[in-house]
C-alpha cells in the first residue's frame, strides 16, 4: 500500500489544491492532506477551519483523502503515518525552484520518502492561496477559482470583517 501525503497552509483552499489531491488520489492507495498549524505567515482562517473546509469540499467518490493537521517537519509526519510519498503541486518555474530546494532538504533528512511532483491543470495554472486572497480582499468573485464551500466562507469572513 503506498501512502502519500500533501502538505500545505491551503489558506484558503483552492481549485488548484482539490484537483492535485483528487488526481493523487487516483495515484495512490491513501492520501492524507495535511494541513499546516502553523506556518510562518498571517491566516486568513484556523485550522480546524481549513480541514473542515477540505473534508466538505472533497467529492463524494473520493473516498482514500483523508485531512489531518500538523505541526513541524513534513517529513516526521510522512514517518509518523507510515507514508513513502510526498505530493506537490507545480504551477510555474518559481514553484519549480522553490520545490526543487525543499525536496533536496526533505531528502537529506529523510531518504527513503519519495516526492512526486504533479503540474497544475491548465485551468489552474495561476491559483495561489495568495492571489486568491489579494482578489477576494479587493472584493471581487471568486466562485471560479475556489470551491463553493470555500467561497462561502470567504463571502462571510469579508462580511465580517466590514462589520467589525
Amino acid at each position: 500500500m503506498v501512502r502519500a501525503i500533501y502538505p500545505g497552509s491551503f489558506d484558503p483552499l483552492t481549485l488548484g489544491h482539490l484537483d492535485i489531491a483528487v488526481r493523487a488520489s487516483k495515484l495512490f492507495d491513501e492520501v492524507i492532506v495535511a494541513v499546516y498549524d502553523a506556518p510562518p505567515k498571517r491566516l486568513l482562517f484556523e485550522t480546524e477551519e481549513r480541514m473542515a473546509l477540505w473534508r466538505e469540499a472533497l467529492p463524494p467518490g473520493v473516498t482514500n483523502v483523508s485531512v489531518v493537521p500538523y505541526k513541524g517537519l513534513t517529513v516526521d509526519l510522512a514517518h509518523q503515518f507510515d507514508a513513502s510519498v510526498l505530493v506537490r503541486g507545480l504551477r510555474a518555474l518559481s514553484d519549480f525552484e522553490y520545490e526543487l530546494e525543499m525536496n533536496l532538504t526533505n531528502r537529506r533528512m529523510a531518504p527513503d520518502i519519495e516526492s512526486v511532483f504533479l503540474m497544475s491543470s491548465h485551468e489552474y495554472l495561476y491559483l495561489s492561496s495568495t492571489r486568491i486572497k489579494e482578489v477576494w480582499g479587493l472584493g471581487h468573485k471568486l466562485a471560479d477559482m475556489v470551491p463553493a464551500n470555500v467561497n462561502r466562507a470567504l463571502t462571510e469572513r469579508l462580511q465580517q470583517t466590514d462589520r467589525g
